[in-house]
Formats: C-alpha cells, structure tokens, sequence
C-alpha cells in the first residue's frame, strides 16, 4: 500500500501531527459474516467487535479485576521501560503497531524519546485523536500518525535511514493470530522495519486454567456483553434476525491448542436471517468469535525464531502471568 503523496499537517495546540492515510479498504462485512456462517463450526471474526459500543466496552474489560493482561503488562512497562528504551535506542524511529489509545506507549515514551514515533491503526478518527493527544503530552515528539491495515504490507511514508528501526506491539495482540499467521505477520514486520531491527512485543503466558477462563468469564458479565455486541452489530447492519436471549457467552481454555476460545452458543434450536440467507442453529451449536493463543516463553521464542529473530531480553511479572519480549530480526 501506498499513502498519498503529501502528508495532512494537524495542529494541536504548539505540537503538530504528520497524517498519512493509506486509504485501507473496509472489511466486506456482508461477505465475511455470510461466508462464515456457512461453515460447519460458524465463525465470526473478532474485528467485528469493534464498533462503538464495543470498543467502549472493551475499555471497559481492560479495567475489570479479572482481566489481568492490561495491568500486568502496564506493571512491567512502568518497572522495566527503562531497560527496554535502551535496548530499542534513542532517537529510533518507532512504529506502534494498532496504537489504538496509545496509553502504553506513554510508559516508554518519556525513557525512549524517538526522533519519529510512528502510530499505525486503522481507525482513522481514533488514530488522530490518541496522535493529537500524544504530541500535546510531548511537544517536542516528531509523531507521524499512519491510517492503514497493519495485518498487510505497507511501506513506511517517512523515508528516514538515519535513525534505528523498532516497532512496538502490546496487548498479546499475537494471541489473535492462528500461530502459521502469528509466523508470516512477524515476517512482514520484519519486512518493513529491515535487518538489525528490533520489535518489542507483549504475549500472555501459559497458567493454570482458573485464572485464564475467569479473565474472559467476568462476574460483572461485561466480557459477555461484548461477546454478544457482534449478533447486535450483524442485526443492526445486516438486517440480522439475531435473538441475543437466543445465545449465551461461553469462554473456556482448550489446553491441547493452548488456547482461550470464545464462543456464542445456541440455547435452543433456531433459525436466523442474515443479509436475506438463513442459517439454522442446533441446541448447542455455537459461533466461534475469538481465540486467543497462551505461550510459554520458550515456544513463542520458537516461533518468532522461524520468522527470523533472535531473543534479545524477556521481561515478565513476579506471578509470571505475561512476558514482553524484546527481539532482533535477524536478516
């Protein structure tokens, strides 16, 4: 992808912020929705959460004292950023991939101060906001705010080979990718940042089960209310006939592929209208929406060894619930 050929200056206040929109196509909502429930085990794909009362109650999750991945990684940033920073190097260009609100970056920011520092997100509007924000809180950051689809390559609108390369990727975000994607979206990083490169990336660990079902199994039931926001989106922008009395949230850990998996289950048998196609449910037929991947430090280094990097360092809490991993690529 290319962006267009002049960046959009934004002023906020005495700082200002270099926007680059790469113009990345909107998901086929229609297409992914139908296709997907066409399958044996129906999925939906959790991109779909996110609209706006998703990501609110998102937020909202990331604050429940259940969901432990936030808090801990935000610890190990505020007591090890740091050491992290002198790892990455001052001055770098720095590349926060699916910066969203951007909070965690300003744990390093202050240790670090990149010559550039370079948010990518896909929302444009919550890109510019958290971007404006970001240099007001440090007026003298060169911030250089990119619109564009991460998960595809892109080339880097700032043509700068005077500073060193790094990229910053938290929230266990990996955790999303099936392992074989986990594998090719980190060579595609490496792909854009080059040889000698370092990528500074969070990922939750393997424990016992109670605590990870209970982190996607809240008392407060927000992480079902989220679940269950996507039937509500397909209803509202699909024409859907969902009945969300009709499903249940269900999140459990599948030890055999390590994972969190979460679920919409059926509670009775049923049929549902979707952009004009009917899809018949089963008493305990259920919807896979999301999973997401637990690895233990030495599998995840495994993996981002098949991609080409090399472990540099490994920071994790004193209950070793999450790592971040700081990595080199190798070339």
């Amino acid at each position: 992808m290319r962006a267009n050929k002049a960046a959009i200056d934004r002023d906020t206040g005495d700082a200002r912020v270099h926007f680059h929109d790469f113009h990345p196509a909107p998901a086929d909502l229609r297409a992914e929705v139908l296709s997907g429930l066409a399958l044996k085990q129906k999925r939906l794909s959790p991109k779909l959460f996110y609209d706006a009362r998703g990501s609110k109650l998102f937020d909202r999750i990331c604050e429940l004292p259940e969901y432990y991945p936030t808090r801990t990684e935000i610890g190990i940033l505020e007591r090890d950023g740091a050491e992290m920073a002198a790892l990455l190097g001052r001055d770098a260009l720095l590349l926060e991939l699916g910066s969203g609100s951007s909070k965690k970056i300003r744990v390093l920011l202050s240790a670090l101060r990149p010559a550039v520092y370079m948010p990518v997100d896909i929302s444009r509007e919550h890109l510019l906001e958290s971007a404006e924000s970001l240099a007001a809180a440090f007026p003298d950051l060169d911030v250089h705010a990119v619109c564009a689809d991460y998960s595809v390559p892109f080339e880097l609108p700032v043509d700068d080979h005077d500073h060193p390369r790094a990229a910053f990727f938290p929230g266990s975000s990996i955790g999303n990718f099936e392992p074989a994607e986990a594998e090719r979206f980190l060579k595609r990083v490496a792909g854009i940042l080059g040889p000698g490169a370092r990528l500074l990336i969070g990922v939750d660990l393997v424990k016992e089960r109670r605590t990870l079902e209970a982190a996607y199994n809240d008392a407060a039931g927000v992480t079902a209310a989220f679940n269950l926001n996507l039937l509500e989106r397909v209803n509202r922008e699909l024409g859907g006939t969902f009945d969300l009395d009709g499903f249940r949230h269900e999140a459990f850990f599948n030890e055999t592929d390590s994972r969190i998996e979460m679920h919409l289950m059926s509670t009775r048998a049923q049929t549902v209208e979707v952009a004009g196609e009917r899809f018949a449910f089963a008493e305990g037929e259920s919807i896979h929406t999301e999973c997401s991947y637990k690895y233990s430090i030495e599998r995840f280094q495994a993996l981002a060894g098949r991609a080409g990097y090399e472990p540099e360092r490994v920071w994790t809490d004193p209950r070793s619930l999450f790592s971040v991993h700081c990595l080199v690529f190798a070339g």
